[in-house]
């Protein structure tokens, strides 16, 4: 009798032993090597697959079937044997000490093109840019590492991302897309939201980086190859989004400089699209043709134009015509309020960078938000004794020479006014004092259950900021100290006025009590017997409460209601449910102890 489980020779697989198939039989199946499986895997992005029964073992890789056939169609992979049996030919020929056979090779290696993958993967933009958190934090951290010749990563390669990531950066500093910052021990998270797409991404800091032996470059590198297509694309994209040529063309002395970042914003706020001039040898009549042909297509062009202005405009009414340019331009820059609010918060504002604070994150994000910067060295757009500066960027204990018509602060203001949307005082971050706590704008305070001290602070800050309601022409000061006016007039809204009207009512209960005491003055009653009597008429009343109140015990309705909820859930409902409780549990001691350890740090002060 055969075993339970035992299939006949030739017999259909069937469940998880055909839908899945492991990473040795895939290799096999495909007749490549391990390499060029995972390099082809990432391509492709094809990842591996847990199957709810493991027939091979649980040390074993598993992919699914349908995946592992579709990559045996793929045509890349018929370009990286090519490539793989190519190498294998240099390699041969320098075996054999052929330097002319093994240079002409190496000249004519296969190569292949990543453009079809990206369509593929991506039918439309959005889907790019739902995944270009990784690509832009992998083409960052690439871009500030070392382009030393020898190393195992090309120079070339290097410049590459240097380029795509700086392009990348002028697009969102030029259409203030930009909304969030936060400085890490990693490095610094940058949030930008690109056609209603939130993006989030990590820039290292700007410091020399050393390639250890503990990272496997050669998939990092298959990574970056595919992501550097892709930023390529997206940037192309965006940038003919906003009428500006693609790739754009630099100033070589400011890029001789290291401003490349500079010569981009000033790149994109030309708004170049004029193409370069091509030499062509076109004879007299043609060039005669082509002249009348342009002529006839800008007078018909310009019929066209009057004839629908006429049919729009109305023939009596003045100014119509530019109440329609204006409109045409509003339409053009439809914005939402938030890029607004990002587009004027430094406006009108001069900084300039001191040569020992971060320049190219602050580069970046100065002109993301209006504002106009600028440094030392060649090149810049104002020097350092420029009058109309407003803040000096200033990182080192002391400041020897200072200006009276500007102020010197450290960086961590930048960071902190671009999270609180609102130019913060500079008094807490002035030269050789130590700055307030740096609050991540990721998280949510109210959520958390607690919120810093300087987070209600910069919260107050705020509700100044937007509560500063100017007195209208037809209101006077009765009116606008009655809240149902201004919401009748639309000055403020619901919520506002019931804010408005609480703390009104606080002011006239003090009021209240401050004309209590005066009388009390004036009748000659001191401030003790005041607190003596207050004391007897309270005990008094705890007293009369004690004698109504009937002891009730602690009820346990809740607990017995949760109880009886446990015992009709599943097993997999009842470890999710404690695994929440567990989560809430740990989230209050968190909370219990920041609270504690705020009380013991005002002990410690005030004692």
């Amino acid at each position: 009798m055969p075993p339970k489980h035992y299939r006949a020779p030739g017999k259909k697989k069937e469940g998880n032993a055909a839908k899945y198939i492991t990473r040795t039989k895939a290799t096999k199946y495909l007749q490549v090597s391990l390499n060029t499986f995972r390099k082809l895997c990432i391509l492709k992005g094809i990842f591996p697959r847990v199957p709810k029964k493991k027939f091979e073992g649980n040390h074993k890789t598993y992919y699914s079937m349908k995946d592992i056939t579709f990559l045996a169609h793929e045509p890349l992979l018929e370009k990286l044997r090519q490539k793989r049996a190519h190498e294998k030919k240099v390699k041969k020929a320098k075996a054999r000490k052929n330097k002319e056979l093994a240079e002409r090779l190496l000249n004519r290696m296969p190569t292949y093109k990543l453009d079809r993958l990206i369509l593929e993967r991506y039918p439309t933009f959005v889907d790019a840019l739902r995944d270009l958190d990784d690509c832009l934090t992998m083409v960052h951290l690439f871009a500030s590492l070392p382009a030393v010749e020898g190393e195992r990563i090309q120079v070339k390669r290097i410049h590459n991302c240097r380029r795509l990531s700086q392009e990348w950066q002028a697009f969102i500093s030029r259409t203030h897309s930009l909304r969030k910052t936060f400085i890490s021990v990693k490095g610094i998270y940058y949030q930008a939201e690109v056609q209603g797409q939130k993006i989030t991404w990590l820039t290292p800091h700007a410091l020399q980086q050393v390639l250890t032996d503990d990272v496997d470059f050669n998939i990092m590198l298959t990574f970056l190859e595919f992501y550097e297509t892709l930023l390529g694309f997206v940037n192309f994209k965006l940038y003919n989004s906003i009428n500006v040529k693609y790739p754009p063309i630099l100033d070589p002395r400011l890029e001789a400089l290291a401003a490349e970042l500079y010569a981009l914003f000033r790149y994109v706020a030309t708004g170049s699209t004029r193409k370069p001039a091509e030499n062509q040898s076109i004879s007299s009549t043609e060039e005669k043709k082509d002249s009348d042909e342009k002529m006839d297509t800008c007078v018909n062009e310009s019929d066209l134009q009057l004839a629908q202005l006429q049919h729009q405009l109305p023939s009596n009414e003045p100014g119509a015509l530019m109440q329609l340019l204006e409109d045409s331009n509003n339409d053009d820059d439809d914005v939402d309020q938030d890029t607004i609010e990002c587009k004027t918060l430094f406006k009108n504002l001069k900084f300039f960078l001191s040569r020992e604070v971060p320049r190219e994150a602050l580069l970046f994000i100065i002109p993301a938000f209006g504002g106009v910067v600028s440094w030392e060295g060649e090149g810049t757009p104002f020097e350092e004794t420029d009058e109309d500066i407003a803040y000096q960027i200033v990182d080192r204990p002391t400041q020897g020479h200072k200006f009276l018509s500007r102020h010197y602060v450290q960086p961590q203001w930048v960071f902190d006014c671009v999270n609180a949307r609102i130019i913060l005082p500079a008094d807490a971050y002035m030269v050789g004092m130590v700055p307030p706590p740096h609050l991540s704008p990721f998280v949510d305070d109210e959520a958390e259950g607690y919120m810093p001290e300087y987070a209600e602070a910069i919260k107050q800050l705020q509700a100044t900021a937007k509560k500063n309601v100017m007195p209208l022409p037809d209101l006077d000061n009765q009116d606008l100290a009655d809240p149902q006016n201004l919401i009748a007039d639309g000055v403020m809204d619901r919520t506002q006025a019931n804010e408005a009207a609480e703390e009104r009512q606080k002011l006239q209960l003090l009021e209240k009590q401050y004309h209590d005491e005066l009388k009390m003055e004036m009748s000659g009653i001191t401030y003790s017997a005041t607190l003596s009597n207050k004391k007897s008429e309270n005990s008094g009343s705890e007293e009369m409460q004690h004698k109504d109140e009937v002891v009730v015990p602690v009820s346990t309705e809740k607990n017995d209601e949760d109880d009886r909820a446990k015992l009709y859930m599943s097993r997999k409902k009842r470890g999710l449910y404690e695994a929440i409780e567990i989560s809430n549990q740990r989230k209050k001691d968190k909370v219990a102890l920041l609270k504690e350890r705020k009380r013991k740090a005002l002990a410690s002060k005030s004692g």
